[in-house]
């Protein structure tokens, strides 16, 4: 009995120190290299406590419904926008205020899961991802007009504490407000531990987490657990931002700044997005590490590498375990549902390939037309359309045919530009040579960016392309710290020393002429032994080793190869707007292109095209107000409602009942005397006629 209490005590040491691992190692790092006095001390864990609440709710949406959850911040924000209008506009007691705002957060959250996320019940989880992406720009634009009510604005609002209470600590002044984060953050997580391990809906809602087709089978509501789960979200996310609120005052625009995402991401992914004492320590732990690296460093802008570091390694040494449940979930993430081709005897039919080239000389007509047509301004912002189109090409590749979701692809594109640009305006190369050169960086950054790759899967890898981002906008490609970011104006050379591109019509056609080849270069390399070898790792690894394909180089290419195509589309943008600007390139910026890569259609390549077109040109050249909506978060929710998997579906949805009526009018007015199939078909037609009841169905496997 001694010796099994013994390993029992034993094995539950060992569960509890690798549960709280990473915590201490965050912490002792802080301790080691970025210490600071007591009271700030106590500040940082106050505000890692406020990220552990975000975390906590982000942990919870994704064991219900298998997604990353954007707008678990902004949940928060519109009912503390409320009480803040309460409590500090009408002098209405604080503890009203705070009820008020709990109970609408509350609701909000259950009507947030019922209005959108149950009508996303059956999609891909990427694109639940980005409805989430979507749902926080309403969310936003609904906070900061619920002031309005008072004729007032709440940013940098606080909220008066209700008790006269201060404490000293060194040079540090902690008011209640600190006071009651530090008791009713913990009490809450808590509280949330308890109601799932204790409660008999709590082992619903973790039953229904881990297998919902059988939970369902079992007679349990999982779809109403959800909204129960979106609701307890919600409330976490409305204690979060009050309590903020009364420490540093309402967030301006935003609910939650993409650093203390990261964080709130990367406590979530280290918790292996499902132990909620892993995700809870941590992000107190990188709370407190944050505010160490910002006592301590000379610029703010060292902060995001420095926790960047520290978040990489902590993933890198964390044991990979992939069972049943991590290989469901790489699953569910799993959007690039390729474009079912034309069979060939079908696509040789006369009218097919009359329609196609009909199709392709519209493109080209429409395409000669913008510089004869529209203005100067408009002739630019066409450009860039067609630049973001690159840039939408090289997501297809990495998130739609290799399956790794990218969250920094405007990494990538920076480095492209400033490699591009410092080639032209110190070496005076010609443009061919310095998009080759930004196309080469692209690559090289991808390449090291994707080596974790070969460990961190999905989400994991995820949270390393938006660290990755966010630290190369402060600190790589910044002025501040390296002199060799180009300054001065970057000039279009004449093209091969001949060939003038100085103006606007002329760049445009070069810029589309580059768009063309990088789109029938990737189709070559998609219809290769290459491409083929990396949409078989995306949809079935251990089967694709078994077919003599290697993981590693296959991936490493994906990547390398997305990153060229970026750091050409780099290279494009940089002439463009003649000129390196970091502005252009934020992390905001990545999750832009990622959402319109995924409105566009990753399964295609000329999804990325439609979705830069569909997103850049609706906000650059609609000006009537109602139709400018298609670009807004509203139109992003309107195309993934009705078209799961992209503009590009819609596209080929209409190709293949053309092309079903083509073949209907083929069997029917046929003189052939050949055989004649059951079903009134030809026989060499029959696999594309038979098959014309299931055109609608755009979800069918690509093989390999």
């Amino acid at each position: 009995m001694g010796v099994s209490v013994n390993g029992w005590g034993a094995a539950n040491a060992r569960r509890l120190a690798s549960q709280f691992a990473p915590a201490i190692g965050l912490v002792a790092v802080q301790l080691v290299f970025f210490g600071m006095p007591a009271g700030a001390w106590i500040r940082g864990v106050v505000l890692g406590l406020l990220i552990a609440l975000l975390a906590v709710g982000m942990a919870l949406v994704y064991r219900a419904n298998r997604v990353i959850n954007f707008a678990q911040a902004d949940l928060g924000f519109v009912p503390t926008s409320l009480a803040v209008g309460l409590i500090v506009f009408s002098g209405l007691p604080y503890l009203f205020g705070f009820g008020v705002g709990l109970v609408s957060a509350v609701a909000l959250g259950a009507v947030v899961e019922l209005a959108f996320v149950r009508r996303f019940a059956k999609a891909s989880r990427l694109v639940l991802t980005v409805a989430t992406i979507g749902i926080t720009q309403l969310l936003v634009a609904c906070a900061l007009l619920v002031p309005r009510m008072w004729d007032q604005s709440a940013a940098s609002q606080r909220i008066p504490p209700p008790l006269d209470w201060k404490l000293t600590v060194g040079t540090f002044i902690l008011s209640a407000n600190d006071l009651i984060a530090l008791i009713v953050a913990p009490l809450a997580m808590i509280g949330v531990a308890v109601f799932l391990g204790a409660t008999r809906i709590g082992t619903a809602i973790r039953g229904s987490a881990e297998r919902s087709e059988r939970a369902l089978m079992l007679g349990i509501p999982v779809a109403w657990l959800s909204t129960l789960v979106w609701a307890i979200a919600a409330g976490l996310s409305f204690l979060a931002l009050f309590l903020r609120a009364g420490i540093l005052g309402v967030p301006l625009g935003a609910a939650l700044s993409l650093t203390a995402l990261v964080q709130a991401l990367a406590a979530l992914v280290i918790g292996r997005l499902r132990h909620l004492p892993t995700v809870a320590t941590t992000a107190v732990a990188l709370g407190v590490l944050e505010y160490g690296v910002s006592w301590n460093a000379s610029s703010p802008l060292l902060v995001m590498p420095i926790i960047g570091v520290a978040v990489l390694v902590a993933l890198l040494l964390q044991r990979r375990q992939y069972g049943r449940a991590d290989r469901d979930e790489a699953a569910g993430w799993r959007l690039a549902d390729e474009i079912r081709p034309l069979q060939p005897a079908v696509a040789r039919l006369p009218l097919v390939r009359l329609m196609r080239c009909a199709t392709a000389t519209l493109v080209i007509v429409g395409l000669a037309l913008i510089p004869i047509m529209l203005r100067t301004d408009q002739i630019i912002k066409a450009t860039a359309v067609a630049v973001f189109a690159v840039i939408g090409l090289s997501l297809v590749v990495l998130s739609g045919w290799a399956g790794q979701i990218s969250l920094g692809q405007m990494a990538f594109v920076a480095i492209g530009a400033a490699v591009s640009a410092k080639c032209t305006t110190t070496w005076n190369v010609d443009i061919t040579l310095a998009l080759v050169a930004g196309g080469v960086a692209g690559a090289v950054a991808a390449f090291v960016v994707g080596l974790p790759a070969l460990r961190l899967r999905g989400l994991y890898l995820a949270v390393t392309t938006l660290v990755f981002a966010l630290a190369v906008n402060s600190w790589f490609l910044n002025r501040q710290f390296f002199d060799w970011i180009p300054q001065e104006r970057v000039e279009r050379l004449p093209l091969f020393g001949r060939i003038d591109i100085s103006t606007p019509t002329r760049f445009y056609v070069f810029t589309l002429t580059v768009l063309a080849l990088v789109f029938l270069a990737l189709r070559g390399v998609r219809h290769s032994r290459t491409g083929r070898a990396i949409v078989a790792l995306r949809e079935n690894e251990l089967a694709a080793q078994a077919f003599s394909v290697s993981p590693v180089p296959v991936k490493l290419t994906a990547f390398t190869l997305s990153g060229a195509v970026a750091g050409v589309a780099g290279g494009l943008f940089v002439h463009l707007s003649q000129s390196f600007d970091l502005t252009s390139y934020t992390a905001q910026e990545s999750l832009n292109v990622f959402t319109a890569a995924v409105v566009g259609g990753l399964g295609s390549l000329f999804g990325g095209v439609l979705g830069a077109v569909f997103l850049r040109g609706s906000e650059w050249f609609i000006t009537s107000p109602e139709w400018r909506l298609l670009s807004s978060a509203i139109g992003v929710l309107i195309v993934l409602l009705i078209l799961p998997g992209g503009l590009a579906s819609l596209v080929v949805k209409v190709r293949d009942r053309l092309v079903a009526l083509i073949v209907d009018r083929r069997s029917r007015t046929a003189i052939d005397p050949a055989p004649v199939g059951a079903n009134g078909t030809v026989p060499e037609l029959d696999s594309a006629a038979g098959r014309r009841d299931d055109f609608d169905d755009l979800d069918d496997r690509a093989t390999v």
